[in-house]
C-alpha cells in the first residue's frame, strides 16, 4: 500500500455566491407542435431548392455544347510579334479542340492549340471535356487537369518569348527545395534487428532479410546512377538523413549547380511535367528521370550502346520510387481503404498526364 498524502487546499478566489444549476425550459405541447411544424418547413424549404435546382439551374449549371471535337489546323506562318491570343485560326497549327463551333482557350483566351506531334495529347482533352457535364466544372482545374497542364505548359512558352522568366524562376526555386528532402533520398536508419526485416520484408514481396533501407536503396542507386551517367555527369548525389541529426543533409553546391541549370535550360512542356511529376511524387530526382524517359529531346538515351532498347522508366516504376515506403508500411500494418489505394491511383493519374504532355510523334 501506498502513503496517504495530504491535500493541498488552494484559495478561493471568486466572489459571491455560485450559479445556480441550470433548469430544462417548460414546454407545452402546443410549443412542441409549432417546433415541429417549423422544422417540417424548413425540410421542405430545402426540397423546393433543390428541385428548383434541377428543373431550371443557372447557366453555369448546365453545358452549352452538345458535341465535343477535335479539328487539325494545317496553319501558316505567324508574325513573331504578334501575341499568341491575338493569332487568327489559320496562323495556329495544330489540334484545336472545340465546343461545337467554339474552340476551348486557356485562362489567357488564345485558342488551345495542341501541337501535331502530340495526338494522344488531344484524344485525352477532348475526352476531358467531353466528360463534363456543366459549365460550372470547367472552371475548377480537378476537372480538367490535362488542359490545366497544358495551359500551363504555354504560358511558359509565351513567357519564354516575351522574355518574362517570373514563372520559370518559381519552378527552378521550387524544384530545389524538393532537392534538399528528395523522397528518393530518405533512407530508413540502418539500425533494425533481422528478425523484424525478415517479417516486414516478406509482407510486400522482398526479399528475406530485406530491411526498407536495402529495399530504399536498390531502388534509387539505378535512377540516381543513370541521371549521375547521362544527364548530370559529374555530380555527387549524397542521401539526406543524418542519424545523428533531424535537419536534412544538403547536396554539394557544385551538384546543386548543374542541377539547377538544367531545370532552368528545360523546354516549356518538359518544365511543366516536371513540376507536375516533382508535385505528385515529391521528389526531383525521380521526376527528373521520369521527364527525360518521355521527352523527344532524350530519345537518344532509352538505347543501349549495342542499340538495343533500355528498360523503359513509366509510370509504374516512378510511382513505386515515390511510394516506397508507404507500400513498406502498408505491407505491415495493411491499407486503409478509400486512403492509400485513391492515393496510389491519383499517383499514377498524374504520372500519366506529364507522359501525355512530354511525348510525342515524329511526324517529319
Amino acid at each position: 500500500m501506498t502513503a496517504a498524502k495530504p491535500a493541498n487546499p488552494l484559495p478561493v478566489t471568486a466572489h459571491g455566491p455560485p450559479p445556480k444549476a441550470p433548469l430544462p425550459a417548460a414546454t407545452r405541447g402546443e410549443d412542441r407542435v409549432a417546433r415541429h411544424r417549423r422544422r417540417a418547413e424548413l425540410l421542405q424549404q430545402g426540397k423546393d431548392i433543390r428541385a428548383a435546382e434541377k428543373t431550371l439551374g443557372s447557366p453555369l449549371r448546365k453545358r452549352f455544347w452538345k458535341e465535343v471535337s477535335i479539328r487539325e489546323e494545317p496553319g501558316k506562318a505567324a508574325p513573331l510579334t504578334k501575341h499568341i491570343a491575338a493569332l487568327s485560326h489559320a496562323e495556329l497549327e495544330g489540334f484545336h479542340i472545340y465546343l461545337d463551333n467554339r474552340p476551348v482557350r486557356t485562362p489567357s483566351k488564345a485558342i488551345l492549340t495542341i501541337p501535331r506531334t502530340k495526338p494522344h495529347l488531344a484524344a485525352a482533352i477532348a475526352l476531358e471535356w467531353d466528360l463534363l457535364v456543366s459549365t460550372q466544372q470547367a472552371l475548377k482545374q480537378h476537372f480538367i487537369p490535362l488542359t490545366s497542364l497544358f495551359a500551363r505548359a504555354e504560358d511558359l512558352r509565351e513567357q519564354d518569348r516575351t522574355g518574362d522568366g517570373h514563372a520559370r524562376k518559381e519552378i527552378v526555386t521550387m524544384a530545389m527545395r524538393y532537392l534538399d528532402t528528395d523522397t528518393l533520398l530518405c533512407w530508413a536508419p540502418e539500425s533494425r534487428s533481422s528478425t523484424e526485416a525478415h517479417d516486414e520484408g516478406q509482407n510486400i514481396g522482398e526479399p528475406a532479410h530485406a530491411t526498407l533501407r536495402d529495399v530504399q536503396i536498390r531502388t534509387a542507386q539505378p535512377i540516381i546512377g543513370f541521371l549521375q551517367t547521362h544527364i548530370w555527369p559529374g555530380v555527387e548525389i549524397h542521401p539526406v538523413t543524418d542519424p545523428a541529426s533531424i535537419i536534412p543533409v544538403s547536396q554539394p553546391q557544385f551538384t546543386k549547380d548543374i542541377i539547377r541549370g538544367w531545370i532552368s535550360g528545360l523546354p516549356a512542356s518538359e518544365l511543366a511535367g516536371l513540376e507536375r511529376a516533382i508535385l505528385a511524387s515529391k521528389g526531383l530526382l525521380s521526376a527528373a528521370r521520369f521527364v527525360v524517359e518521355w521527352s523527344p529531346d532524350y530519345a537518344h538515351l532509352r538505347k543501349d550502346t549495342d542499340g538495343s532498347e533500355r528498360q523503359r522508366f513509366g509510370v509504374s516504376e516512378a510511382a513505386e520510387a515515390a511510394s516506397l515506403e508507404v507500400r513498406w508500411q502498408t505491407g505491415v500494418w495493411g491499407e486503409v481503404e478509400d486512403t492509400h489505394d485513391v492515393e496510389k491511383e491519383d499517383l499514377r493519374r498524374q504520372l500519366g498526364s506529364v507522359i501525355l504532355l512530354v511525348s510525342g510523334e515524329d511526324r517529319q
